[in-house]
């Protein structure tokens, strides 16, 4: 099984430039992260020392987020709102450039809240040209950009699959582009009521990416109730072959104990 490791919400007892590393003591060859800088545009200093960071450990940076705003401060993106566009058409050669130089090829544009006092319409609008920017910024490079439902933000008016691949079909017929796809997280998709094993069954062709977490709680695989390997297991079966991302929240010291039990198991 092919695992990457989100390192902004796993290993955070460290700081983030160490995470990689610590990642590749665990057993682990690829990492991804979301925005890992506080402006859309960060300084050469700061984008070569996160560069380096992942160089120097040795492992391969599997995924990166688009710029999505203050995260802990409730922001989910920066695609559809309105006031923030520019910042975000601003990232997008930023993002291409690490992803060119790291080898990276997987990019989130996390959609973005409602916004008081702009319509859902203009938000739409905005954002289907917002992703389809992104889409042809990261296509020269062989990259893809990646829509998700998200859960725990009430704003956020993406909370299934079929509401992410409405988007994705939006801006397919308005662009032309084709290099967009649906990360599928199947904690998000699960807690926002989605039939998560429905989605496999008619999506998993559509997958740009997987992400899993155990309910309650965000947990790690094996502490909650969802069949997390049954899941990858099927969509594995129907064609998806690419990483499977670990985003979930677990103290460093035990965030991983369920691979060790499962490889001893195998």
């Amino acid at each position: 099984m092919t695992y990457t490791v989100n390192c902004s919400i796993l290993l955070t007892e460290l700081p983030l430039l160490e995470r990689p590393a610590a990642a590749k003591a665990a057993g682990f060859d690829a990492v991804e992260f979301w925005w890992p800088f506080e402006t859309s545009v960060p300084t050469d200093v700061e984008t070569t020392a996160f560069e380096r960071a992942i160089t120097d450990a040795g492992v391969q940076l599997s995924g990166l987020n688009f710029n999505a705003g203050n995260m802990p401060g409730g922001d989910r993106g920066l695609t559809s709102w309105p006031a923030r566009s520019t910042e975000f058409r601003d990232n997008i050669d930023v993002v291409a450039g690490i992803g060119e130089r790291l080898g990276c090829r997987a990019f989130n544009a996390l959609y973005g809240n409602r916004v008081d006092g702009e319509s859902a319409e203009k938000q739409d609008a905005i954002g289907a040209e917002n992703l389809a920017a992104a889409a042809a910024g990261v296509a020269r490079i062989g990259g893809t950009v990646l829509l998700e439902p998200v859960s725990g933000a009430p704003r956020y008016p993406l909370l299934t699959a079929d509401d992410a691949l409405r988007v994705i079909a939006r801006v397919k017929a308005e662009s032309g582009l084709g290099n967009i796809m649906l990360l599928a997280d199947f904690y998000h998709l699960a807690v926002n009521g989605d039939d998560v094993a429905a989605v496999i069954e008619n999506h998993a062709k559509d997958f740009g990416h997987i992400q899993i977490a155990d309910n309650p709680g965000r947990g790690a695989p094996g502490t909650g109730e969802l069949p997390l390997g049954e899941w990858i297991a099927r969509s594995r079966e129907l064609g998806y072959d690419g990483y499977i991302g670990l985003e979930y929240k677990e103290p460093a010291e035990t965030a991983f104990s369920w691979a060790i039990r499962e490889h001893a198991s195998n």
